[in-house]
């Protein structure tokens, strides 16, 4: 059963300033989707990219990863660093 875990109930929820760091796979264009992250020190590989859908500055992927959980990428697209932020985390199992 999957869950939204609450603020602070996930070791993923409870920091909000950990760094971020997605690598991607580039085919026709530059960073195209997410392929790997690195968050709070562990790395994660992209089994899915579930969904996409572009803002006027920003790109975001809805990905499950290597542990089962799902999560929303976004990038910055209006800046050139490209900043990722993590938007939103679902754990795959209850949170308790």
């Amino acid at each position: 059963m999957e869950s939204i875990c609450p603020l602070g109930m996930s070791p993923l929820c409870q920091n909000r300033d950990m760094k971020l760091e997605v690598d991607c796979y580039s085919g026709r264009k530059a960073d195209e989707r997410p392929v790997r992250f690195r968050l709070g020190g562990r790395e994660y590989l992209v089994e899915a990219v579930l969904d996409q859908w572009y803002g006027p500055q920003d790109a975001s992927y809805k990905v499950r990863a290597d542990d089962g959980n799902l999560y929303i990428l976004r990038r910055e697209s209006s800046t050139p660093e490209g900043i990722w932020h993590l938007v939103s985390f679902r754990q795959s199992e209850s949170c308790g």
